[in-house]
């Protein structure tokens, strides 16, 4: 685990940067086993909790918690996460009794290679079932992140199989999840640095026809995560003051043309469209007179057979709609339908209106989404569909149209085909790399870490790129040198010549200049002609 601990203080030093943006209000306390020392209560009162050591009691996150987390201690002692995780709701029963249940987590991040103590009684399924009703008394979750790091043996793999069961049964009866990773990459994006509370962006019936509709949810199942807003900031205040905000207010005025000294007040402005070369006024009672403002609801238009809609039609978020918890019957009628599209493989059209007097129509494609867990409905996935103005049509000639010269032979093909080969991401029997679950946004991550220099180091320049971010956002070093002799082959068999720049005669550079001259003349033209149909 000593090998993966800088991966580790990263990964948790920066949920706590992330949390001073978001979720300033969260308190955090961190707990390390395996440690050289023992330093908890649960020592001290009851004895046991070996090499159990409280990094940081529960209390608000600040910069503080950061420094801790990026200098961890290094131990040696075998590290029992059983110990750990009952010195983690002990922590939290002591702080908060039997409040603030659903928004208490812990979350274990371990190599599980080292057995567990013995049960004082009955087996260690016994004691893990033990603590964890005692969590769900107390409202207590448990995710699991395990590093899968490579194995020296039999006895460390058969350790971390039955380590992996016992974790397994915990988070399953806390409700909790389970996280594998085995690279420093997807480590980075296992915690989930930022939980966002799921909003309904719609609740009411899907209207398969006037007679026949289904009650359900929807949700947004992806949307880009933004940058954290900036905010402009004034120094005018002096140093000495420690309630100034330092907050900026920008004010705009509006002057007359005619009249540079008359301000124009608000009742007597309006908004102009350009239209040709002239300004057209439209006010905003006009405005809202055009506006479209369509009712609220979710039609089925029909179904399409889903090779007829194409992957790069799909824009903007997923949303996933549904059937409304604890209704049986709408439970039932979302799972006959997803399954006979899933058979036929057909897809649904629908009209989606979210909210009353929203001014945009959506036009969606939706899918059927099966699931494997008796406990979790069947539902669906809504795709928004371009409008004709949405689609860009580009007309790009055929390979087969080129002579035979600009095609590539059997040997050059067969150099493409190996250079993706060795390019896959995911190759049998080993983790995707750059799995989109696992792994975060370069930038923001980047932006997170300055931000965290700049707030202890105001003069501090931009760092270079950290090395797990390289990962992510540069080709593999480690690969490509694996891999040297494919890629060889593949630029033998496309070489490359520079071509070069032939000098042009004065005659023909006049000639292109006063070419160019023309086509601008003709496109200023354009403004002031008129079409007759």
């Amino acid at each position: 685990m000593h090998i993966l601990l800088p991966e580790v203080e990263k990964v948790c030093s920066m949920l706590i940067q992330k949390k001073l943006i978001y979720r300033k209000s969260d308190e955090v306390g961190v707990v390390l086993f395996g440690a050289e020392g023992t330093e908890n209560e649960l020592t001290e009162e009851v004895g046991g909790y070996e090499h159990v050591v409280v990094l940081r009691h529960i209390k608000d996150v600040d910069g503080d918690m950061i420094e801790a987390l990026q200098k961890l201690p290094r131990g040696t002692a075998p590290g029992d996460f059983l110990d750990a995780i009952v010195v983690g709701v002990y922590m939290m029963k002591k702080k908060y009794g039997d409040t603030n249940k659903g928004k208490k987590r812990l979350c274990l991040l371990t190599n599980p290679l080292y057995c567990i103590g013995e049960a004082y009684e009955g087996t260690n399924e016994d004691q893990i079932d033990a603590i964890a009703t005692q969590m769900n008394t107390y409202g207590i979750k448990l995710d699991c992140v395990i590093v899968r790091s490579k194995l020296t043996g039999d006895a460390d793999k058969r350790t971390r199989d039955e380590n992996e069961l016992l974790l397994n049964r915990f988070s399953g009866r806390t409700r909790g999840k389970m996280v594998y990773v085995e690279s420093p990459t997807s480590l980075l994006g296992a915690l989930r640095t930022r939980n966002i509370i799921p909003v309904t962006v719609f609740r009411g019936d899907l209207e398969l026809s006037p007679k026949m509709k289904i009650k359900v949810w929807v949700y947004k199942k992806t949307s880009e995560e933004k940058f954290p807003t900036l905010r402009k900031y004034s120094d005018e205040a002096p140093p000495t003051d420690r309630f100034a905000t330092h907050e900026l207010k920008v004010d705009y005025k509006y002057k007359s043309v005619e009249d540079p000294n008359k301000v124009v007040p608000p009742e007597q402005r309006i908004k102009g469209y350009c239209y040709g070369p002239q300004a057209v006024p439209i006010s905003s009672a006009e405005w809202d007179a055009l506006k479209f403002k369509p009712e609220k609801g979710v039609k089925l238009l029909g179904f399409t057979d889903a090779s007829k809609i194409m992957r790069h039609y799909y824009m903007k978020d997923v949303y996933i709609f549904i059937p409304e918890p604890g209704n049986i019957k709408a439970i039932q009628a979302v799972s006959a339908i997803a399954r006979a599209m899933k058979e036929t493989n057909m897809v649904g059209i629908l009209r989606c209106v979210w909210r009353e007097k929203q001014g945009n129509v959506v036009v969606g494609v939706l899918t059927p989404n099966l699931s494997n867990q008796d406990n979790i409905p069947d539902s669906f996935y809504l795709n928004v569909l371009p409008f004709a103005e949405d689609v860009r049509k580009f007309q790009f000639p055929s390979f087969s149209s080129f002579p035979s010269s600009s095609r590539p032979n059997k040997q050059q093909q067969e150099a493409a085909d190996n250079l993706v080969k060795m390019l896959d991401l995911a190759p049998p029997g080993k983790e995707e790399a750059l799995c989109p679950d696992f792994t975060p946004n370069p930038v923001l991550q980047r932006f997170y870490q300055f931000l965290e220099l700049k707030s202890k180091q105001p003069d501090a320049m931009v760092p270079p790129l950290d090395n797990t971010l390289k990962r992510i956002t540069e080709p593999d070093p480690e690969l490509l040198s694996q891999n040297k002799s494919v890629i060889d082959e593949f630029c033998k068999q496309f070489e490359l010549k520079e071509n070069p720049k032939i000098k042009k005669s004065s005659g023909r550079l006049w000639r292109e200049k006063q070419s160019r001259s023309n086509e601008e003349e003709n496109v200023g033209d354009i403004g002031g002609a008129s079409f007759t149909g």
